[in-house]
């Protein structure tokens, strides 16, 4: 029976005796294979390398050259050193078959040659030739796929790593909101590692229960369009509240069937701050003007009752004393509309009255005295004033209703008891602290702080309490013109309020009122005195403005200053000049990496690093636990603030340096 292996043989026979080539020429042709012949070893390798057979039957012992060095020759050419080889000969010594291996030779056949042998020995190396082709070809495909996912593969790493450069945090989620990527900028914006939240539940961890309701909305947009984006409201590992620009979009298979969501969501919680402060200004200056309208035509109005009802009691003296008291009542009210006008125009505009230097010191002892005298025994008062206190220049009695309607509802904040806590204190204000509030003007001020234990405010709540008839008070106890009243004055003394709470542990007035000029030259001494010895400080901030006037500052006064905007920009600077910086002031607050990362990553560098951490809105307690933070500034701050808090650092350092290291 013909084996598959004999349709498409070729078989070339090398032997110097032609009744041998004619024997098998016969039998292998009735066999079913091509055969080829040569007399000599030169004739075949020629054929070899022309008809490319897939099998060699080569005799030893042959004129010219043998058959050992026809198979060494054929081994030696590329084009013929895959054909097997299996030698003819009479010889039986183990030294010759050896040889014959060594050149490449795949078997021997024994003369006289039986011929099912030799049918069986060329089938089977016939086979054996097929499979390794095969398995080369496979080899090669395999290794052609692998170089190509090799290829795939790098692409993916490259892709992965832009993911991980922008500071945009990237998020991907399936449709039971498990987290399935998070990239380097979402572990920046809300501090979890990429190995704590894989697998995670992503609304569990960013949203509250309040904000889910928005979500499901989302989720029915993304179904319906592919697409989402807007604002959202969300919490970061310390469960402190970020805003961001999220972006939401349905990522598809090949089948076009909906796998995931991919989120990339851009941090915006300081920018939302900042325009928060501006459309709080311009929404408070519309309702001022407008109230300043409606006040002037109540005016009108009220001016022709008041004098009616008392010029009716003046000529009609006799009258019933009913109608007597109707008039008083017309009267009574009428100066009451006329008062609750006068507030309005106070918070509209301020009301101008007499103008004389005020000293704030002594205000806050009056407004002591009537505090120990009518409010309940259970409301504790503290003062502390400084020493020295500037003046002001302004009007005695609203600056005493400014101070009364504070003090007045941080009682109200209490019913159940606590402490006020008034203190006052002088500032001057410099182009570094002005860059960082809105209202901040170069000069010198007083700031009046009015700090209570009470059950504080809601930030939505915070950003209307300065509106005329806003009031969380229930009915009948407030008219809600007391803290707008309080901003008309203190805008028409040219100063600005400042306004912190947290719910259920109290709120904060910070008043701000320029201060009669003074000691400008006694602050240039007391900053010359703060100078430094040259040391380089390494400030890291987002805001270039920020850190253009820092930097200006602290030349200024003896330091040498390095830059840098971001976190990442921060490390790199600081590996190059580790031996260099005395210290570094850091911004808690940035993109692409925060201060918090940036700080623990400089520790790893350097255990002894020294840190001022600076912030707008994280609380100082938490920041001054972390390894390497000395000392924290709260913004905006200023100059004298900054050069007091290195010179503390520095100066402690220099003194004790084991106990700094620490």
């Amino acid at each position: 029976m013909k084996n598959d292996f004999n349709k498409s043989g070729v078989i070339l026979i090398v032997d110097d005796t032609p009744i041998n080539l004619e024997m098998l020429f016969d039998f292998l042709g009735k066999a079913g294979f091509t055969v080829l012949i040569a007399e000599d070893g030169e004739s075949a390798i020629a054929i070899a390398e022309y008809g490319k057979p897939d099998l060699i039957l080569l005799d030893i012992l042959m004129p010219g050259i043998d058959g050992f060095e026809t198979c060494r020759r054929l081994k030696a050419k590329e084009a013929t050193q895959d054909i097997p080889v299996i030698f003819m000969t009479a010889l039986s010594e183990t030294l010759d078959k050896v040889k014959g291996f060594e050149l490449g030779a795949v078997d021997y056949l024994t003369k006289p040659l039986q011929h099912q042998e030799v049918l069986a020995r060329i089938q089977l190396h016939l086979k054996l030739r097929t499979l390794t082709k095969t398995l080369q070809e496979q080899n090669l495909r395999l290794e052609t796929e692998i170089a190509e996912r090799l290829q795939v593969e790098e692409k993916i790493r490259e892709q992965a790593a832009l993911l991980d450069v922008t500071s945009d945090a990237i998020i991907v989620k399936d449709f039971d909101n498990q987290i399935c990527f998070w990239n380097q900028g979402a572990e920046h914006l809300y501090g979890w590692k990429a190995t704590e939240v894989m697998g995670e539940n992503v609304n569990q961890l960013l949203y509250t229960p309040e904000t889910l309701s928005q979500i499901q909305n989302i989720y029915a947009s993304i179904t319906e369009s592919g697409f989402w984006q807007g604002e959202l409201k969300q919490v970061n590992k310390q469960r402190q509240d970020v805003i961001v620009a999220s972006r939401w979009t349905l990522m598809c298979d090949r089948h076009n069937q909906p796998t995931s969501i991919l989120t990339v969501n851009t941090d915006i919680t300081e920018k939302k701050h900042l325009e928060s402060q501006i459309l709080r200004a311009q929404r408070l200056e519309s309702i001022g003007t407008l109230a300043s309208g409606i006040a002037h035509d109540l005016n009108n109005i009220l001016t022709p009752i008041l004098t009616a009802a008392q010029l009716l009691q003046l000529k009609m003296p006799n009258t019933n004393e009913r109608n007597q008291q109707m008039l008083k009542t017309i009267e009574a009210n009428s100066k009451r509309g006329a008062a609750l006008v006068k507030q309005v125009l106070q918070f509209a505009r301020g009301v101008d009255g007499q103008r004389s230097i005020v000293q704030v010191s002594h205000l806050c002892s009056e407004i002591q005295q009537i505090v120990q005298e009518t409010f309940p025994k259970s409301i504790e008062l503290t003062q502390n004033i400084q020493p020295g206190l500037w003046a002001v220049i302004g009007d005695a009695t609203h600056l005493h209703q400014l101070l009364m309607n504070l003090v007045v509802n941080a009682r109200d904040a209490m019913p159940r008891g606590g402490n006020i806590k008034i203190s006052a204190e002088n500032l001057l204000i410099d182009e570094q602290y002005a860059r960082m509030n809105l209202d901040a003007r170069v000069g010198a001020y007083i700031v009046v702080t009015i700090a209570d234990t009470g059950m504080g405010m809601r930030s939505e709540i915070i950003d209307r309490i300065f509106e005329p008839f806003f009031t969380t008070k229930e009915i009948g106890k407030g008219t809600g013109l007391g803290l707008s009243t309080v901003r008309g004055i203190i805008q028409s003394h040219g100063g600005f309020v400042n306004v912190s709470s947290h719910v259920g542990r109290g709120t904060e007035f910070k008043v701000f009122l320029p201060a009669v000029e003074v000691a400008n030259t006694l602050l240039g001494e007391d900053l010359e005195l703060l100078k430094g010895n040259g040391e380089l400080i390494l400030v890291v901030d987002d805001e270039s403005g920020i850190l253009e006037t820092t930097k200006i500052s602290l030349e200024t006064y003896n330091y040498r200053v390095l830059t840098a905007s971001n976190g990442i920009e921060a490390i790199a600077l600081y590996a190059q000049h580790e031996d260099e910086i005395s210290l570094v002031l850091m911004d808690m607050m940035m993109p692409s990496m925060d201060g918090a990362t940036a700080i623990s990553t400089m520790q790893k560098m350097n255990s002894q690093v020294k840190v001022i951490a600076v912030s707008g809105l994280t609380a100082s307690s938490k920041l001054t636990k972390m390894p390497g933070v000395k000392q924290f500034i709260p913004k905006p701050y200023t100059t004298k603030d900054l050069l007091q808090t290195l010179h503390s650092i520095l100066v402690q350092s220099s003194r004790n340096p084991e106990s700094v290291a620490k």
